[in-house]
């Protein structure tokens, strides 16, 4: 079965590099789908081995241009940040000589000296085993067919990745694949990681209890990000 990994991109060029070598090591094809990045991200990705895409900017609307581009039987759905670790292209292959999994995720760790990474990565594994509900910044797999059947990404500005798993755990059985990490920088959250936390779980229940539009809740989201972003050091920190 052929891989194809998708990565979207907004001004990533410090990470995407890496990335796209990673993931390599498990796909046979690598697309990045960039939303016109001023910092030369489409540039690196490109001379990393991608085939770079070109997408609006929105992380929905970008791996629907990305899925729309791939050959795999595979869709692999990836995070510019994310680090695929040895043996996840066996694993994942593995998992899917099942024909009754229609996709999955990997297990999620965030990097990161102190107790934050290590608080975040145990309630990632948690939710995941016990509510499955994961998100893109833990490597999603699905297979082609069933991406196309239950109707793929939806074109949203955040939720894409939540709204998608809905549908794809509802289609059939997935896999949690533990046995291989997903190495995801802790930078989202290092500045100010109660602020952080507490605005997703408000956004998220807004968003799943109280039905309020993606397209509305991203001017919540963005706002809150770039007062978090404010008391860091660094101007070039991405939403993706």
């Amino acid at each position: 079965m052929r891989i194809s990994a998708i990565i979207p991109t907004w001004c990533e060029a410090a990470c995407i590099g890496a990335a796209i070598d990673a993931a390599k090591r498990v796909a046979d094809e690598v697309i990045v789908a960039d939303a016109g990045s001023p910092d030369g991200t489409a540039r690196i990705a490109h001379e990393h081995g991608a085939r770079v895409v070109h997408a609006a900017k929105g992380r929905g609307a970008q791996l629907c241009a990305g899925a729309d581009a791939a050959g795999g039987e595979i869709l692999l759905f990836m995070h510019a940040d994310a680090l695929l670790g040895a043996g996840a292209r066996s694993a994942l292959l593995r998992r899917l000589e099942d024909p009754s999994i229609v996709g999955g995720n990997f297990l999620l760790r965030f990097e990161g000296p102190g107790p934050l990474a290590a608080a975040l990565s145990l309630a990632n594994d948690l939710r995941r085993r016990w509510l499955r509900i994961y998100y893109g910044d833990s490597a999603i797999f699905v297979r082609r067919s069933v991406y196309e059947q239950i109707g793929g990404f939806k074109p949203f500005p955040i939720f894409e990745d939540y709204e998608l798993v809905r549908r794809l755990e509802r289609r059939g059985r997935t896999a949690y694949i533990r046995d291989v990490v997903v190495e995801v920088s802790s930078r989202r959250h290092a500045q100010a990681p109660w602020t952080t936390l507490a605005s997703w779980v408000v956004l998220h229940t807004l968003y799943s209890v109280g039905g309020i539009a993606p397209d509305r809740l991203v001017a919540l989201y963005n706002d809150v990000r770039a007062r978090t972003h404010a008391h860091g050091q660094s101007s070039s920190v991405s939403r993706y």
